[in-house]
This record gives C-alpha cells, sequence and structure tokens, in this order.
C-alpha cells in the first residue's frame, strides 16, 4: 500500500491559441474555474483565459518512498502536456512543483489533536 501522498501542480501559459481556440477556452471557462479547483489522479485544469493565457493542472499521485515525488511529477507534467496536445492548445513555461503531504507541517488542530493522542 502506498504510503506517501503528493499533490503536483504544473503550471503553464498557452500560446498562439488561434480565435476558435480562444473561444472554446472562454466557452468553457466555467468548468475550469479556480473555485472547482481539486486535486486528484487524472487532473483538474482551471483558467481565466479572459484576464490572462495562465493554466494550472492539479495531480494527486502517490508512492512509497521519498523518491517517488520524482516521477510523480514527471507523470504529472506528461498527463499535462497529453491533455494540451491532444486537443491542439500551444503552450510554453511548463514547469510543475510537487509537495509530500507526510513531509507538509501540521496545521494548529492537526497539532493540538497529535499532542492529545501521544498523551
Amino acid at each position: 500500500m502506498s504510503s506517501r501522498t503528493f499533490r503536483v501542480t504544473v503550471r503553464g501559459v498557452f500560446d498562439g491559441l488561434s480565435a476558435q481556440q480562444r473561444t472554446e477556452l472562454l466557452e468553457r471557462a466555467a468548468e475550469h474555474d479556480v473555485l472547482r479547483a481539486a486535486f486528484t489522479p487524472e487532473g483538474t485544469l482551471t483558467y481565466d483565459v479572459a484576464v490572462r493565457p495562465a493554466f494550472t493542472f492539479r495531480f494527486l499521485d502517490y508512492g512509497e518512498a521519498e523518491e517517488d515525488i520524482l516521477e510523480a511529477a514527471e507523470r504529472a507534467e506528461e498527463s499535462a502536456r497529453a491533455w494540451l496536445e491532444q486537443r491542439g492548445y500551444g503552450y510554453k513555461n511548463l514547469r510543475s512543483a510537487a509537495e509530500d503531504l507526510s513531509q507538509a507541517p501540521l496545521g494548529k488542530r492537526q497539532r493540538r489533536e497529535a499532542a492529545r493522542k501521544s498523551s
């Protein structure tokens, strides 16, 4: 069983969109609003082309070891590329950032619960 959960964010900028592609993205913008953002295994895309051409994919992945985070980031970038290329959307400046949730600092409530369990 996987012991680590990774959240991977892939960011980029749409590039060289045709008028038709831009219109298509604008028509589907509500489906890709930041308020619907979630980290999922298949990835969630958010953008607001009316404001700027940037986009963000959010992926959820799993692994056994700390080093698995690098492979998770590579898989996420490849998935983002595939999604964009299948639709013919040009892009640039693709980059990813990954977080191992087992290494994330605990929030105030989580620290309190952990202290209560250990006493």
